[in-house]
């Protein structure tokens, strides 16, 4: 087991999400458990790839509920670099909509450099989601072993939340981004 090194510079940039989406008020319904009211926060590691996406819209069908707040990460090299960031932020928003519009859900995303499996790690343990979601990246068996995997090293390290690895889509689906 790989142990995270403390003094490792922990670099981020929260991303302005558009002021169009509404505070949705949490529900007081007095039938509803205390979960549920509250709701939880459920991370969603995001990438460029239509697999991500294909995650991004599956967490938004089987696992969102009203009062849940998603938590939409993207890992890269360097958060200086601005033409990375607002790429990365016009993504972010463009999700952030959707997922009001689809689950009614409020979003928060943060853009975070370093490697991507120690970065989805680091922000499990900092939020303690219900979940994280995240896709395949679509590689073969062979390509996973030789170069490593993203999701399999979630799987492994993460150890303050469920991970829910999606499937990507199949060859023949378009892509949906």
């Amino acid at each position: 087991m790989e142990i995270l090194q403390e003094d490792e510079e922990y670099n981020w940039r929260e991303v302005k999400l558009p002021s169009l989406i509404p505070v949705i008020p949490e529900p007081g319904l007095e039938r509803e458990t205390g979960e549920r009211r509250r709701g939880r926060d459920i991370l969603i590691a995001i990438d460029h790839g239509p697999n991500s996406k294909h995650a991004f819209d599956w967490a938004l069908i089987h696992l969102c509920r009203l009062a849940d707040t998603l938590h939409l990460v993207h890992a890269v090299s360097s958060v200086q670099n601005t033409v990375v960031y607002e790429t990365s932020q016009q993504l972010m928003e463009k999700l952030a909509v959707e997922a009001l519009q689809v689950a009614m859900v409020r979003t928060v995303a943060r853009i975070v450099q370093g490697d991507a499996g120690k970065v989805i790690c680091n922000e499990a343990e900092r939020l303690k989601p219900a979940a994280v979601v995240m896709s395949t990246r679509g590689r073969s068996l062979v390509q996973s072993v030789l170069q490593g995997s993203v999701s399999e090293y979630c799987f492994h390290h993460c150890k303050a939340a469920p991970v829910i690895i999606v499937p990507g889509k199949e060859d023949g689906d378009e892509s949906l981004i």
